[in-house]
């Protein structure tokens, strides 16, 4: 029987709209207080005694790194005359850019992020001007979403003098000429352990090299504190592009500015927030613009600039150059050569289109199989695109497609070597189950292929993993702790569920505010499935997310306790009374909704993971993670979760734990090292709690 650390708990109540809500752990939000970096310590000292005993964590983290130490990249993108290119050699804590004199070629090493020491500083920003000479470059620290920018010469490698810090949730962009970039930056926290405040207020600058931040212009400032500024200068350097957003609502809205015509500041182009626009650049005058105005999965139109002084909403003066497909779902576009290349989600898979700039389709690009194009680089002008590709089974490679001759070629990754394991050992179904309203909810199912579901294989240890929010598709991808699982015996479900982009804009609403409920009863509605199909029993079936999906499993493991042999709860929005007051929680009303609402509280409250545990239950076995600078989802969402959680737990048996990163944020830019070590913990509890054969061969 496990011993927790003592947890106190205090009278505080949270009063929502007359609704008097007790939080006797509101003290643990506060990750300055030394008493809760006592509490973490013991926290953590609890879990690795537990870890300590499981058999498998060591053959675990063996695994994982021998599945991670080969060499990785990214696509290959040009600027000038140069190539840039992402790369690890394999048990790199960062990645690495590269720049070479063609996308073949080696190259030399431009930027090391941890070459001062610090593993957790991460590469989360660059910009390289037209000509290739210069690179902006953003660094965070401890998985921060804070950003630094410097400028480095790419010629020499040595970097300017030019530093601009408190930027955040925004790319930089170039001045045609290279003088300067825009960015969008905030005014920087008050003062020490701020940074878990909300941070609204988002203001667009131009910083001009050398000189220093204090005298960069303030170009725009948008009236509503709430929209969050993306900067893009056109591949032609004429047209500065800004795309507005209220935090995570799909609506946008874009400014633009004449720069040819000494415009900085920007103006109104479509500016009536009702409906997504993303701009993929300007070709000719025109801008080309994904959306889902008259368009629910998507199309693209060309909007001309040289006609539209001011805002420019009317659909009827726009040039329709990609139709909505009546089945498939347009994910992303770029304009490369004289063509533009549409990614679709056939399904929840890739397709990529080519189609030309008036609008002619123009045939298919061939890929490799049911998976998903993770990256797609390609300029206006530039006959090649360069793509990378991955599934279930196959991680990441990298393709060549050659617009003018429509052939595509594996590049693949250098020096990477044959895989440490066969793919063909492997199959993907694609099946569907059906949820509480009976709506018919797809899902991937991972396997050996010598796995059967009962009577002649079954029950199987099971990982549920999922999201359900913000839109965001759920595809193949590929994940060496869901390799590491699989492989050895275990079963990987992953659904596409209400909330996300899969399926266009009204799957997406099916799944938030009101509808939220849907999204976990989609989960659950998958879990049944799996079970009435022979393939695992409930004691043998773990629900996991991470982040939005973090909510997934505690809402599930709160409110179907009964179906689940164990919970993985990863940096997860636990709170949903409180989310909107730490960092960029606020963003997050577009799908949760407002608790400032008194008409959102019941329907928040309603499947709030914390405020959903109920004394005396038998909950799975549950492991909460986080780290104690994530400034994402802030950590109090995690500690107060899980110190609720063991309170109430009544089976003795089911271990409720906590771990937590000690200088680890969200996730983004982990270092490579302590990703390995987390992985392999969270398959050593799935593997222990969910009895993983320990002989199974690899």
């Amino acid at each position: 029987m496990i011993s927790y650390p003592d947890t106190r708990a205090d009278d505080h109540v949270e009063d929502h709209h007359g609704r008097k809500v007790p939080d006797p752990y509101h003290w643990l939000e506060d990750t300055t207080d030394p008493r809760v970096h006592a509490w973490i310590d013991a926290q953590n000292a609890v879990t690795e005694e537990w870890l300590a005993d499981a058999e498998e964590r060591e053959a675990f983290r063996a695994r994982l790194r021998e599945l991670t130490d080969r060499p990785r990249a990214g696509a290959p993108w040009c600027r000038g005359e140069r190539w840039f290119q992402l790369r690890n050699a394999g048990l790199d804590d960062q990645p690495t850019l590269w720049v070479a004199d063609a996308p073949d070629a080696t190259g030399a090493v431009l930027l090391e992020p941890t070459a001062e020491g610090d593993e957790t500083t991460a590469l989360t920003g660059a910009a390289v001007t037209r000509d290739g000479a210069l690179l902006a470059y953003a660094l965070s620290g401890e998985g921060s979403d804070w950003q630094t920018w410097r400028v480095r010469d790419v010629a020499s490698g040595r970097d300017h003098d030019d530093v601009v810090e408190w930027s955040k949730f925004s790319p930089a962009a170039w001045l045609p000429d290279g003088s300067g970039f825009f960015y969008g930056a905030f005014d920087p926290p008050a003062a020490d352990g701020a940074y878990l405040a909300a941070t609204r207020g988002q203001w667009l600058a131009l910083h001009r090299l050398g000189t220093p931040q204090a005298d960069d212009e303030v170009v725009f400032v948008p009236e509503d504190p709430d929209w969050v500024l993306s900067p893009m200068v056109s591949d032609d350097g004429r047209w500065l592009v800004v795309t507005l957003s209220r935090g995570t609502d799909p609506h946008s809205r874009v400014w633009v500015a004449d720069l040819a015509a000494g415009e900085s500041e920007p103006r109104p182009l479509l500016d009536a927030a009702d409906a997504s626009y993303e701009p993929l650049d300007v070709v000719g005058g025109e801008l080309y613009v994904q959306t889902d105005a008259g368009a629910p999965r998507e199309r693209i139109v060309a909007i001309d600039l040289a006609r539209s002084r001011v805002a420019d909403d009317d659909a009827s003066r726009w040039r329709e150059v990609v139709a909505e497909d009546p089945t498939d779902t347009l994910d992303h576009a770029v304009i490369a050569g004289d063509r533009v290349l549409t990614l679709w989600l056939a399904d929840a898979s890739s397709r990529l289109r080519r189609d030309r700039l008036d609008g002619e389709p123009d045939g298919e690009v061939a890929l490799p199989g049911l998976g998903t194009v993770e990256s797609l680089a390609g300029r206006p002008g530039d006959p090649l695109v360069h793509l990378t590709f991955a599934s279930f089974t196959r991680p990441s490679s990298i393709w060549r497609h050659h617009l003018e001759t429509g052939e595509t070629t594996e590049v693949g990754v250098p020096r990477a070597g044959p895989l440490p394991f066969d793919p063909e050992r492997f199959v993907t179904d694609r099946l569907v189950a059906e949820s509480a309203d009976g709506t018919r909810v797809p899902f991937f199912l991972v396997r050996r292929r010598d796995l059967e579901p009962a009577p002649d294989g079954g029950p199987h240890p099971t990982l549920l993993w999922g999201y359900g929010g913000f839109r965001i598709p759920v595809t193949p991808m590929f994940r060496t702790h869901w390799l590491a699982w699989v492989e050895r015996g275990g079963v990987l479900a992953v659904p596409n569920l209400r909330g996300g982009g899969e399926f266009g804009a009204a799957w997406h609403a099916d799944g938030r505010l009101e509808r939220k409920q849907h999204v976990f009863d989609d989960a659950i509605g998958v879990a049944q499935q799996l079970v009435e199909q022979g393939w695992t029993h409930p004691e043998r079936i773990a629900i996991k997310g991470r982040s939005n999906g973090g909510l997934l499993a505690g809402a599930c493991l709160t409110q179907r306790p009964d179906l689940f042999g164990a919970a993985v709860v990863e940096v997860g929005v636990l709170d949903m009374l409180r989310f909107h007051h730490s960092t960029i929680g606020w963003a997050w009303k577009s799908d949760y909704g407002d608790p400032e609402d008194p008409a959102d509280v019941d329907t928040l409250l309603a499947y709030s993971p914390l405020h959903n545990v109920a004394d005396g239950t038998a909950y799975p076995a549950t492991l909460v993670t986080t780290g104690d600078h994530d400034d994402r989802v802030v950590p109090g969402h995690s500690f107060k979760f899980a110190a609720t959680l063991q309170a109430a737990q009544s089976d003795p048996s089911s271990p409720v734990l906590l771990r937590v990163d000690r200088s680890g944020g969200h996730g983004a830019g982990k270092p490579t090292a302590m990703a390995i070590d987390e992985r392999a913990d969270v398959l050593a509890f799935l593997a222990r709690t969910l009895g993983l054969p320990a002989d199974s061969e690899r």
